[in-house]
């Protein structure tokens, strides 16, 4: 992993702010792998003679699943795809907007559709209108789509694909659950913390009219990032996220006033706040905006400028392929909250770690890192690999270690 200095700050402001990009992710979650190395983490031991392996499996998935080594990026449009129907694609050629007009949907739908996505838990499914029956990521992608496309979360009658700041503050839950189709036995863990989500996003976005325009609209952040054209940086799209959203996260850690979102405490960071950066949701949102704004017509350059995702999938991997050993296995039968230093470590090496594990399985495949960004890594092998692997050893499909989700997190 490429080690980048962190910059001399003058102020808890600027430090604030450092700690909002994708360069803060990679070098406090590089000082993190740094310590394993030297065998000085409290929680896991890192066992290096295991990547290669781990590459070859992440190799192996990407071959079955792309033969043709032609892949996507990891982004929320790949799980609105059900058996080979691209629903989206389909609703979009359907409506036929003008091009701008359809970037600014898929704002709307790519950012409360990934605000709504963290893991469903062991207990929920979706049917959706042709009877199939979905879990996990799809079956939150698909009933995200549905209430999308009912016109759940727009402010106008004759158009409902929409996401707009008056309707999103005042949704109520209960709607939320309905669209969700929660019962007794179909159970979605973390509804509330969604629902409060949506809500925050409503609020955010009334505050920020210089981003979503006086009408409080998603899809106006299209048009913000569409003026920076003919080319913008992957990081940008990234910085304008967590510009525009930061202060929808509930009760994370702040800075100079600054809600730091997806940033939690490591004893294992010397510097004096103490954090690591991860911003999952906000980066696997940014992954999404990719491919909208090139359809609007706009260059994406330096897509690996953003970071791999500290998530589940990714560091059940590193688990289950005994990339990464916990020093006591017992900590493996207890649930754990997002910010206790057992799950900080577990993404902060799954983060390092994934940088690495890129460089070797492109080796494996041929490819150069331009023609197999992280994102294509991501989509086509991790994360996938992580799912097969976690089928293969437990017969829930659910990740090495047990995560008490809000619904904001994972």
């Amino acid at each position: 992993m490429t080690t980048i200095s962190e910059p001399e700050h003058t102020s808890e402001a600027s430090r604030a702010r450092w700690l909002l990009t994708p360069e803060a992710v990679r070098s406090r979650c590089g000082r993190i792998l740094r310590r394993a190395e030297e065998g000085a983490l409290p929680h896991f031991s890192l066992n290096r003679d295991r990547l290669d392996p781990c590459a070859a499996y992440v190799a192996d998935t990407i071959r079955q699943n792309y033969p043709d080594l032609e892949i996507p990026f990891h982004a929320r449009w790949r799980h609105f795809v059900v058996r080979g129907n691209d629903r989206w694609a389909a609703m979009a050629d359907r409506e036929a907007w003008e091009r701008k007009e359809r970037a600014r949907i898929a704002f709307d739908l790519a950012i409360t559709s990934v605000l709504l996505d963290a893991g469903s838990g062991p207990h929920w499914s979706y049917k959706d209108r042709s009877g199939q029956v979905l879990a996990r990521s799809e079956g939150l992608a698909i009933a995200s789509l549905d209430a999308f496309e009912r016109g759940l979360f727009s402010g106008s009658p004759a158009n409902p694909f929409r996401a707009d700041a008056q309707v999103l503050s005042t949704l109520r839950t209960d709607d939320l659950a309905s669209a969700f189709q929660l019962s007794a036995e179909n159970r979605l863990a973390g509804l509330e913390g969604r629902a409060d989500l949506m809500r925050s996003l409503g609020r955010a976005l009334q505050s920020r009219p210089d981003l979503f325009g006086g009408s409080g609209r998603i899809g106006n952040l299209a048009d913000v990032l569409l003026q920076l054209g003919p080319a913008i940086e992957a990081r940008d799209i990234l910085i304008k996220v967590l510009d525009g959203l930061g202060s929808i996260w509930p009760g994370r850690s702040e800075l100079a006033g600054q809600n730091l979102g997806d940033c939690w405490r490591h004893s294992g960071i010397s510097a004096e706040d103490g954090l690591v950066p991860f911003h999952k949701l906000s980066q696997w949102l940014s992954y999404s905006l990719i491919e909208p704004l090139q359809d609007a017509g706009i260059e994406v350059r330096n897509i690996d400028g953003l970071t791999g995702l500290a998530e589940y999938r990714n560091g059940g991997l590193l688990i289950d392929l005994g990339v990464l050993s916990l020093k006591d296995p017992e900590m493996q039968e207890c649930a754990h909250a997002p910010g206790d230093e057992l799950i900080v470590e577990w993404r902060a090496l799954t983060i390092a770690l994934l940088d690495e594990l890129a460089e070797r399985v492109r080796g494996l495949l041929g490819l150069s890192s331009e023609h197999f960004p992280l994102a294509k890594v991501l989509e086509g092998g991790t994360w996938a690999a992580g799912r097969r692997i976690a089928a293969e050893k437990r017969p829930s499909g659910g990740p090495p270690l047990t995560i008490q989700s809000d619904g904001s997190v994972f």
